[in-house]
């Protein structure tokens, strides 16, 4: 049996289905205004889907009574993509996983507990920046220092660039108080043709002073690395994970480890690869 109104009020708690809302209140309990739907719900277009494709569906609107829905405002891409089918004031939870076949615009920031994946599980993000440290300035107050590291077994600093043609390299001004002076490894490219390139000496940890035997003029690249003062690494150590670090772990970030895509994809295909066992 069917009816149809023109309109309808429901002052007290409107279900539609067989189910007990008890998160709703029943009987004198009930909240006023609340509703159940058992489901599927469509709302919008009647047409935008041709199956069931959830337990609530929200399509354009095709209400020809209706204004188009418009959010005013732009992003830094464009305009928003008006008209939109669903519009949420106020913060929303998803309880579970969220699946989207188009873009995802972000107006500020996107903060996520565990890992950045994309490109099909290959782009973790975390692992493609080796990780930053960030300290308070050795010797300029108020100042401080961001280093990406690379990997290696101590804990160092480089720096590299053109030999000047005086022969004078002029080490980082921060370098003083932060590296050993006695513990650095210079390398010399040179450029064009061989040079008989050597070091003649490091003054105070400031300066290093190349210079060519032949005593021709200098064309050369250079690379330096030094050990910093605080190196108290400790590279290999028993333990089944960083938490067994001897050493404490104060002071540092961790990456997972570079297997946890591969590990994560192999989850996902064996939990899919049950699901589907289970409904067969």
């Amino acid at each position: 049996m069917s009816f149809i109104f023109d309109d309808t009020a429901t002052g007290g708690q409107q279900c539609v289905g067989v189910g007990m809302p008890v998160s709703l209140g029943l009987g004198a309990a009930k909240i006023r205004g609340s509703s159940f739907i058992e489901g599927p719900q469509l709302v919008g277009s009647a047409a935008a889907y041709p199956v069931p494709f959830a337990t609530l569906m929200v399509a354009p609107l095709a209400n020809g009574d209706a204004p188009t829905p418009v959010i005013p405002g732009s992003m830094c891409y464009g305009p928003v993509a008006n008209p939109f089918s669903l519009s949420v004031l106020g913060s929303s939870a998803f309880l579970g996983e969220v699946n989207t076949n188009a873009d995802i615009i972000v107006g500020r920031h996107l903060a996520a507990q565990g890992d950045v994946i994309s490109n099909c599980g290959r782009h973790v993000l975390s692992l493609k920046k080796d990780l930053p440290f960030d300290m308070p300035h050795p010797n300029r107050e108020g100042w401080r220092l961001r280093h990406v590291c690379i990997e290696g077994p101590e804990i160092a600093v480089y720096c590299r660039g053109k030999v000047p043609e005086n022969g004078v390299i002029d080490l980082p001004t921060f370098w003083d108080g932060l590296v050993n002076p006695e513990d650095m490894s210079i390398s010399l490219t040179p450029i064009g043709s061989w040079q008989e390139l050597f070091v003649k000496e490091i003054k105070w940890g400031r300066q290093v002073i190349v210079r060519n035997n032949a005593g021709g003029p200098i064309n050369a690249d250079y690379y330096i690395v030094a050990r910093r003062l605080d190196d108290d690494l400790i590279v290999e150590y028993e333990g089944e994970s960083h938490e067994d670090y001897p050493g404490g772990n104060e002071g540092y970030s961790f990456n997972f480890e570079h297997n946890y895509v591969e590990g994560l994809i192999r989850d996902m295909v064996n939990e899919k690869v049950e699901q589907i066992e289970e409904e067969n």
